[in-house]
């Protein structure tokens, strides 16, 4: 497959890894906390990915990925490259499987991350930065035979997360526009190629941190563009991959209706609000598609019902933390 997965080959996928995966829920967030703050009619509905196993989406690319894989290749194990979420995916898809993982982290990496990958069974090796540490995956690939699971990129991640995008449209059909939180652009270009192909109608909206543009900056010129200088500069380590590549770019150029920014402040303002009024604890890149209705998109999806894809929860209790008092105050001010 190196096309758009099809309508078929998602079904089909979905049928793979319902054994696995989580159906997980929807919640229409219709309470006076959210209400306030959008135009009259607007109907946010929460989709609750945080609560996949593993904490994230990531389950569902890694485990399609894996289960592909020969008997033998599976046997050999796999490795993978993370800051954090893919790692704990692979090593929950490993262990689900009957397989080990061998994972590389950054250094920076949340210590919560690293230890919850190593309660998953899963060896665990820091890394400098995000380049030695695909460095050095590639180094386990070579020397031990491991088969490498792609933090985003590939045909069979896009299909493993098309099957969140057909949950979705099948548990709520009435929905107008879906926003998708991007980082190398595998969970927006499964998502969005399912959606278009089930609702063509359903606009998709893809967003980003300020402080990793990548993404946008790669559709605007139409080829692979790296993470600035010097790296990230978001609190969303989880949408902060250190450059795009061709597939999952090719997907997110045919399919998203468009790509917007938030700034760390308006993901911190989102974070306070899916907790004060969904009672929900989510990283920052878990809070993106809230941050994105209730800023640049707030007029654009005005009296529509919009999809938030809700992505992950992997995230230190200090870190939440900090990142809720801040939230909270901004939410206080009324600031956006």
């Amino acid at each position: 497959m190196t096309g758009a997965p099809d309508r078929a080959e998602i079904e089909a996928a979905a049928v793979a890894l319902a054994p696995h995966v989580r159906e997980t829920p929807i919640w229409a967030w219709d309470d006076e906390s959210v209400a306030g703050l959008l135009p009259p009619g607007t109907r946010p509905v929460l989709k609750l990915e945080l609560f996949q196993h593993a904490g994230s989406f990531k389950a569902r690319g890694a485990l399609s990925v894996m289960l592909a894989l020969t008997p033998e290749a599976r046997r050999r194990g796999v490795t993978a490259v993370s800051a954090g979420n893919h790692a704990i995916a692979v090593a929950w898809a490993a262990r689900t499987l009957g397989t080990t993982a061998k994972v590389v982290m950054p250094k920076t990496a949340d210590p919560f991350r690293v230890e919850r990958c190593r309660r998953l069974g899963a060896a665990v090796e820091l890394a400098d930065d995000v380049h030695v540490a695909f460095a050095r995956t590639e180094q386990i690939e070579r020397e031990e035979g491991r088969a490498f699971v792609h933090p985003f990129e590939g045909p069979r991640t896009a299909l493993g997360t098309a099957t969140l995008g057909r949950e979705l449209l099948r548990q709520d059909p009435l929905l107008e526009a879906v926003i998708v939180p991007v980082g190398g652009g595998g969970l927006a270009a499964g998502v969005a190629s399912a959606v278009k192909q089930f609702k063509p109608e359903c606009l998709v909206f893809g967003v980003e941190p300020e402080g990793n543009d990548t993404m946008l900056r790669s559709l605007r010129s139409g080829h692979p563009e790296r993470a600035p200088e010097g790296g990230y500069r978001t609190i969303a380590d989880s949408l902060s991959p250190p450059y795009t590549m061709e597939y999952s770019l090719g997907l997110c150029r045919r399919f998203l209706d468009d790509l917007v920014l938030v700034s760390d402040d308006a993901l911190r303002r989102a974070l306070a609000l899916l907790f004060h009024g969904a009672k929900l604890a989510v990283e920052p890149a878990g809070a993106s598609a809230t941050a994105a209705l209730l800023g640049p998109l707030r007029e654009r999806l005005a009296g529509k019902r919009v999809g938030l894809i809700v992505c992950g929860t992997n995230i230190s209790p200090e870190r939440y933390r900090e990142h809720l008092a801040k939230g909270t105050e901004l939410l206080g001010s009324g600031e956006r």
